[in-house]
């Protein structure tokens, strides 16, 4: 565990409103163990707690809760804190293993178990090299240099990063399907982790739709969960690394391929949560935005609904309800919802070259509204 010490600015203001507790990224930890680990190799004496400085100036202390020294190398771990975010990699313990390496080598890493190796391209690190990302990379650098010019060593070293259970754990991530096997990735641009921000979603979004790119894939699905996964791949037959979890995030889908183009986005989800879209929401999520049954109402009213069903979709329960009561009367309320989020979403992109159409589904999987494909000069 770390000593505390908030993020600033705005988003430390919004963090104290909350009361919430921030944590600290994948990279502090295994920054923090990797400047223990080298102290000792060159002092024999392991400094507990460990002080690190992240980038934006923070210098919070980390306990360590397992260290080994011996056969000419160092290993320090660390328990991961997420704080008040729910991280999969809570609870993780991160062990960086050091030992030295001829003078000129500089600094080395290696992907020890539990820490996953890149095998695909369109990430920020080349096939084959171990997940650990260019900013914790840095950030370990740093303290080598500062440890080796503190204590008389040369800096080059190799830096083993492993999670204990980390294979296990990274089955609830995104890696297998960016294609980083064997384990997790070590992550953070800032070091600290703040909570329900959302950022490692909204992260692997866009590192999902650089790998698609990479591959050549010219159409990708954003989905808001597995059900609407396997819609898209029945509907449209797409590989794999086209697929991008969505979730709740359809606007950071949209904003990334706006600058990242591809041919085609096919958007599928939940009807509900694609009604949220068609009326404007890029936030998807149940604490963030609500179904408008008001808007259903209008929806259904252009298509020709009468004022009783206009008023029984406007008092719906539910928004499947209020599907079923139009289904009912012949009025196709969710193509209706798929066509306008369709619409929603190239408003969003701006004139980006992208076809979209969108893909609504119940809950068990059966699609109830489609929207074809349009492009921005299509009308």
């Amino acid at each position: 565990m770390a000593e505390s010490q908030a993020p600033t600015g705005a988003r430390g203001a919004q963090l104290a409103h909350t009361g919430m507790r921030h944590g600290w990224t994948t990279g502090a930890c295994a920054t923090a163990a990797t400047t223990a680990a080298y102290t000792a190799l060159l002092t024999g004496d392991f400094p507990d707690p460990v002080t690190i400085t992240l980038p934006k100036g923070q210098t919070p202390a980390f306990a360590l809760a397992a260290e080994k020294l011996g056969d000419g190398r160092a290993m320090a771990a660390i328990v991961k804190d997420a704080g008040d975010d729910p991280d999969v990699t809570h609870g993780a313990l991160i062990r960086a293993t050091v030992r030295p390496l001829p003078p000129g080598s500089g600094v080395v890493f290696r992907a020890g178990p539990g820490v996953g190796t890149v095998t695909r391209p369109g990430l920020p690190l080349d096939v084959g090299e171990p997940a650990v990302n260019p900013v914790p990379r840095q950030m370990m650098r740093e303290h080598v240099a500062e440890v080796a010019a503190r204590h008389g060593g040369t800096g080059d070293v190799e830096i083993e990063v492993s999670v204990d259970h980390g294979e296990e754990i990274a089955r609830s991530t995104w890696n297998p399907r960016l294609g980083i096997l064997g384990g997790i990735s070590i992550l953070g641009t800032t070091g600290i982790v703040v909570p329900y921000s959302c950022s490692a979603w909204i992260d692997s979004i866009r590192r999902g739709v650089d790998v698609a790119r990479a591959a050549g894939r010219t159409h990708v699905a954003g989905c808001t969960g597995s059900t609407s996964e396997k819609v898209a791949v029945a509907v449209h037959g797409l590989p794999e690394d086209a697929l991008l979890d969505m979730g709740d995030f359809a606007g950071a889908v949209l904003k990334y391929v706006r600058r990242h183009p591809v041919d085609r986005l096919t958007i599928a989800g939940g009807f509900a949560k694609l009604s949220k879209l068609a009326a404007g929401h890029l936030d998807l999520h149940s604490a963030r935005s609500q179904v408008d049954k008001g808007f259903l109402a209008e929806l259904a009213r252009h298509a020709g609904a009468d004022e009783e069903l206009v008023a029984a979709v406007a008092g719906a329960n539910t928004g499947l309800d209020a599907l079923q009561r139009c289904a009912a009367r012949g009025v196709p309320l969710g193509d209706l919802v798929a066509a306008t989020a369709r619409d929603e979403a190239l408003a969003v992109l701006r004139g980006a070259p992208v076809t979209v159409d969108v893909i609504c589904i119940d809950r068990a999987g059966t699609i109830v509204g489609r929207a074809e494909p349009r492009g921005p000069r299509d009308g």
